[in-house]
């Protein structure tokens, strides 16, 4: 299978419709994307909403998370066949890496794995893409030093520091980018999120 390079990872909390309406999207014919999730509460709209829009634009998927043939969302409960773990992921054969948040996303802050993917697809300029919890991973790999980047904010504001304290800066966006670092905040900026990815894949 040919996928796009993308590494996602999902994490809020609170929920929110699933978007009805995707638009189709350029044609992504013969890029590879991955998708990361957590094994168990991934956010169900950050995962299926840019699914959606890269399977509009004709891009190839696989889904990577830990320790599970299939991976369960956060909110209705859904599974997801898991195409392989994490530990067999190659960065080479794809074009974008996207990790999906959701609560279950902070399994990856400590995952040397994990954050090896990021740090690696970083080095090796792919799209590296999170959202919601997720870019806390991006921020633990150590790439987002330097970098604007957006994350769930719940109020508290601990997953904020995460970024602050890895050297990033914190935008607030609902959707940031910084090179081919692209962030989300949460659920109702997933579709514009997947937008985002692609255009970059252009």
């Amino acid at each position: 299978m040919s996928f796009v390079g993308l590494v996602f990872l999902s994490g809020c909390i609170n929920r929110e419709g699933i978007s009805k309406e995707i638009k189709p999207n350029i044609n992504m014919s013969g890029k590879k994307i991955l998708m990361v999730v957590a094994p168990v509460n991934f956010r169900d709209e950050e995962f299926l909403e840019p699914k959606k829009v890269f399977e509009n634009s004709g891009a190839s998927l696989e889904v990577a998370s830990k320790d599970v043939k299939e991976a369960t969302s956060m909110i209705e409960k859904i599974k997801v066949k898991v195409d392989l773990d994490i530990e067999e992921v190659n960065v080479t054969n794809y074009d974008a890496i996207v990790f999906i948040g959701g609560s279950g996303a902070s399994v990856y802050y400590d995952d040397q794995t994990a954050l090896d993917i990021a740090r690696e697809s970083y080095e090796k300029s792919k799209i590296v893409a999170a959202i919601c919890i997720a870019p806390g991973i991006l921020a633990k790999s150590g790439i987002l030093e330097g970098k604007k980047a957006t994350i769930w904010d719940p109020g508290e504001g601990n997953f904020i520091e995460i970024l602050k304290e890895s050297g990033a800066t914190y935008t607030g966006a609902d959707v940031e980018q910084d090179g081919k670092i692209i962030t989300a905040n949460g659920p109702k900026a997933a579709t514009k999120f997947g937008e985002r990815i692609l255009e970059n894949l252009k």
